[in-house]
């Protein structure tokens, strides 16, 4: 987002018709952007569900707190999917063709459009780190063995995890 605010602070103030311009050149970048969201969000999805079968078959126990983990990341996956949706199909508006919008409105659709593709890059990137996070301590857990990390634990300490009160 840093570098929309600094690229958007650099442009300066904008006229409608520039706005409109900015809009028409910009447009297939923000479809791209949308479409590469809305697939790498929805593949994430389904390697979480890889992720959620390597972590129940494994010898290796896993703490509550691993899966409460996955679910964070779903939720916020599935927002990020939903909004790459949304705001591909909002962005696909003619409104650049109509003659009924007021030329001030470009500005405001055109910074929209910005904001958008910033917080939809922003909110992939926190789901891929939110993601590492969970292999790297699956591959610590499962992979590599290691028995005194926080999320593993025998299996009277998972026991007591999926015993204790929701």
């Amino acid at each position: 987002m840093l570098f929309i605010l600094l690229g958007t602070i650099l442009l300066g103030r904008l006229s409608g018709y520039e706005a409109k311009e900015l809009i028409k050149n910009s447009l297939a970048g923000m479809n791209t952007l949308c479409n590469t969201v809305a697939l790498a969000s929805a593949t994430i999805l389904a390697l979480l569900l890889t992720l959620l079968s390597l972590s129940a078959n494994s010898k290796s126990k896993l703490h509550k707190d691993h899966y409460t983990h996955v679910l964070h990341i779903a939720k916020l996956d599935t927002i990020v999917f939903v909004a790459a949706v949304v705001s591909f199909l909002l962005l696909n508006l003619p409104i650049t063709e109509s003659k009924e919008v007021p030329a001030n409105w470009f500005n405001v659709v055109y910074y929209t459009s910005l904001a958008i593709s910033s917080i939809l890059g922003a909110a992939l990137i926190v789901v891929v780190l939110m993601l590492y996070n969970t292999v790297v301590n699956i591959i610590k857990i499962v992979g590599l063995g290691i028995t005194d990390h926080p999320l593993s634990g025998d299996a009277e300490d998972v026991e007591d995890d999926q015993r204790a009160p929701k």
